[in-house]
């Protein structure tokens, strides 16, 4: 879905809006160079047919002119470089906010390879314009100013120039409106590509495997996504290459119809006439870079239509969601209670699609529940609305009692630790105490990993492990947060037979022993006797709740039906 224009004029003055006295001071410094730049000419032209030449007074005046456009130029670069750079550091730091603030599930349904390339190639697309900006605002003025001169001049060739100068606006612009419909498509064939480019990463073992399937992903999907993008981008820059040309060639036209003009009214003043195709081809130059900026402002328009949608969809961030750590404390834990809980996940046609509940479960503190189920039957979901990530749409989710909502949300969920089947390894220990580097050496030996991984301050000195081994630079970090309840989904299925046990015979009753409540999804059966509950899943929906040590079953909660 594409963002109304309004949007995108909104969301540049909203970025523009902070740096508004630095821009209009290098845009009037912009303006006031290229305007010494037309009285230059003027200045020039009236030396070459004066009796006296250029007298000293005419002299200091050229060079204060010199002077001016020169100083006025750098610091109107200056200033946009300026503006620029804030800009898009604000861009990216807004976005970035925008993003870490927004609910999961927005996030999930919106996918990496649409959101990485607005905060590369968008940001980049806005960068060149930013650059571009005040030369642009220069050519303008020059333009504007050596029409004016022209009309002061002669307003006859004036009014030839202003017809040849309208024509080639007209082709420009409907030049521009095919063009900037072709830099859509090919924005939108690049989000295929960086999915492309994803496949090509995350799966280059099964592509060296399966050659069918390398042939078909590199000539179907990415060397057929890469030659449509040329294609789109070859015809719409085409477009305004040949509308550059004619315009170019328009000058010449006009200035044979002045040539033509004198040769019809010989008494046309010769220094009018020389003046005037004077001033044509020098105006020819700042006309064709304005001309030839229209591909940069037409992508950046582009960019800041898709960088507007980006902002709109994640405009509602989840409330209360700190960004700063205030050394606020997790709640205690004293159980955690599910009552009734209620998700589906939206549909493309904004119905409901697959649910989870209604769920009814109490979380006791120090206990090993494991959660069992088939593929596909809602543990993980269940395991994100129990941790506060999806705002179920019906029930209650308590903590203590305590109702959770969007004000304590937040809170409650530092109780957790988790360590998802699709988890993502960050380089770094969270900083805190000294002790933390010792502490997690200790961790590095306890998990067999001391001999490939070190800690450099509490950076990781490589993350290049095998899967299970990037599982446990997982836990260490899991272990060193120090939090309640420790959450693992599948976290043993990627470990080998031995380590497995390690896991579930030894590192979950140490961890148990240490105070913390453990929730692991798992389909070990043979290790299910370690946990104190048994939680079995179907459909979504609870189908039994197993003590373990007293033998007893709990029904589940499932409504009737």
């Amino acid at each position: 879905m594409q963002t109304p224009p309004q949007s995108t004029i909104r969301e540049l003055f909203r970025l523009l809006r902070p740096f508004a006295p630095q821009l209009a001071a290098a845009t009037l410094l912009g303006i006031l160079g290229g305007a010494s730049i037309t009285a230059l000419l003027a200045t020039i032209n009236y030396s070459l047919h004066s009796d006296e030449g250029m007298q000293s007074a005419l002299l200091l005046g050229f060079a204060g002119l010199c002077l001016l456009a020169l100083v006025g130029s750098i610091i109107s670069d200056i200033g946009t470089n300026y503006v620029g750079q804030h800009v898009i550091a604000r861009l990216r730091k807004d976005l970035g906010s925008k993003i870490i603030s927004a609910p999961i599930d927005q996030i999930e349904r919106y996918r990496s390879h649409r959101l990485i390339p607005v905060l590369t190639h968008d940001i980049d697309t806005i960068s060149d314009f930013a650059f571009a900006f005040a030369p642009l605002a220069v050519s303008l003025t020059v333009t504007l100013g050596c029409l004016g001169y022209l009309a002061s001049l002669s307003l006859p060739m004036f009014l030839t120039t202003a017809l040849a100068i309208v024509i080639g606006s007209a082709i420009q612009y409907v030049a521009r409106s095919k063009g900037i419909r072709g830099f859509f498509q090919a924005r939108d064939a690049e989000d295929d590509l960086q999915k492309h480019y994803r496949a090509m990463a995350e799966g280059a073992k099964e592509l060296r495997i399966s050659r069918p399937r390398r042939f078909q992903h590199y000539s179907e999907r990415l060397q057929g996504t890469a030659e449509r993008i040329c294609d789109i981008q070859i015809r719409s820059i085409n477009l305004f290459v040949i509308a550059k040309g004619f315009g170019s060639t328009l000058f010449f036209i006009v200035i044979g119809v002045a040539l033509a003009y004198q040769s019809f009214w010989p008494s046309t003043d010769k220094a009018t006439l020389s003046g005037f195709i004077l001033v044509l081809l020098y105006m020819k130059g700042p006309l064709e870079h304005l001309v030839g900026q229209l591909p940069i402002v037409s992508r950046a328009q582009v960019a800041f239509r898709r960088i507007a949608e980006l902002s709109q969809r994640f405009s509602s961030p989840e409330p209360n969601l700190l960004l700063r750590d205030d050394g606020r404390s997790a709640p205690p834990m004293q159980g955690i209670e599910l009552r009734g809980l209620h998700y589906s996940y939206p549909t493309e046609e904004g119905g409901e699609g697959f649910g989870v509940g209604p769920v009814d479960l109490h979380i006791r503190p120090g206990e090993i529940l494991f959660i069992a189920g088939e593929n596909g039957c809602g543990k993980t979901t269940l395991i994100k609305l129990l941790l506060g990530l999806y705002v179920p749409k019906s029930g209650t989710l308590l903590l203590n009692g305590e109702p959770v909502t969007d004000a304590n949300r937040d809170d409650y969920r530092q109780l957790f630790t988790t360590i998802f089947a699709d988890y993502f390894l960050f380089e770094d220990l969270l900083k805190g105490s000294q002790d933390i580097p010792a502490e997690a050496n200790r961790y590095l030996e306890r998990l067999e990993i001391a001999h490939k991984v070190s800690l450099d301050d509490h950076n990781y000195s490589t993350t290049d492990l095998s899967t299970g081994q990037r599982k446990r630079l997982a836990l260490v970090q899991a272990w060193l947060e120090k939090r309640p309840v420790l959450v693992f989904d599948e976290w043993a299925a990627d470990q080998d037979p031995e380590f497995r046990r390690i896991f579930y015979t030894e590192l979950l009753p140490e961890l148990r022993a240490q105070g913390r409540t453990l929730i692991v999804i798992s389909h070990d059966d043979r290790y299910f006797h370690v946990a104190d509950r048994l939680l079995q899943m179907a459909y979504g929906r609870i189908v039994s709740l197993q003590e373990q040590h007293r033998g007893a079953t709990e029904p589940a909660k499932a409504p009737a039906g």
